[in-house]
């Protein structure tokens, strides 16, 4: 029997497509999420630093420690712990649903200190003169910080979406779903090559576009 081609694999023509599809929702709903709760997270340790808004000396030493434990853990461990809570919240540790929720613990601190590193990069006069014209904390974080910030945010946001869809790939080797789990289960158990270079092709698209829509919303926001 011959082998099967680019164009009868069903492998290819069947379930690339859902595979890809399941790749960009968890993608786009670990992305948001992180974003949702890393932003405050960032914000939060960045104004309890020395000769910040509102320093503090032990509140950021233990918002850094749990930032830094939460980044250095390395994806495919943190996956494989989190398989009772992931259970639990979403009461199965297979499919793409399931690997959202590690996706996202992992990706808020990450998130968070890109936050915390594009806020140290405005202007400490922007903010001494907000506060000279009474200017409450919460209005310099809202009309100050984040406007002047918003382009490197939305930098940090685009590389921790990139990230994400490397570690959609590991979360296929643990029945995670997505092109990861695709090109796992045929193109390395089943040896179709094949398989494996339309996922990789898919993958550095979807990459590609990612960075170039935010590469262009920054660009776009961008007002210096």
């Amino acid at each position: 029997m011959n082998a099967p081609t680019w164009f009868d694999n069903p492998a290819i023509t069947v379930e690339l497509l859902p595979s890809l599809g399941e790749t960009i929702a968890m993608t786009a709903w670990s992305t948001a999420i992180a974003i949702l709760l890393g932003l405050p997270l960032g914000i939060w340790l960045f104004v309890t630093t020395r000769d910040s808004l509102a320093p503090n000396v032990v509140v950021h030493q233990v918002l850094g420690a749990i930032v830094n434990i939460g980044r250095s853990i390395p994806f495919i461990i943190l996956i494989i712990a989190l398989i009772p809570f992931t259970r639990f919240v979403v009461g199965t540790a297979l499919g793409w649903q399931a690997a959202v929720v590690a996706l996202t613990i992992s990706a808020i601190p990450f998130y968070a200190r890109l936050v915390e590193i594009a806020l140290h990069e405005v202007a400490s006069g922007k903010v001494e003169a907000a506060q000279m014209m009474g200017a409450s904390r919460g209005q310099i974080i809202r009309q100050v910080l984040v406007p002047e910030a918003l382009p490197a945010l939305i930098s940090g946001a685009t590389v921790t979406a990139v990230a994400l869809v490397n570690y959609t790939a590991m979360a296929g080797a643990v029945g995670g779903g997505g092109l990861g789990d695709l090109a796992i289960s045929y193109g390395y158990n089943r040896y179709q090559a094949d398989v494996m270079l339309a996922c990789v092709v898919l993958l550095v698209a979807f990459v590609g576009i990612i960075q170039l829509v935010g590469d262009r919303l920054a660009r776009l926001v961008d007002h210096r």
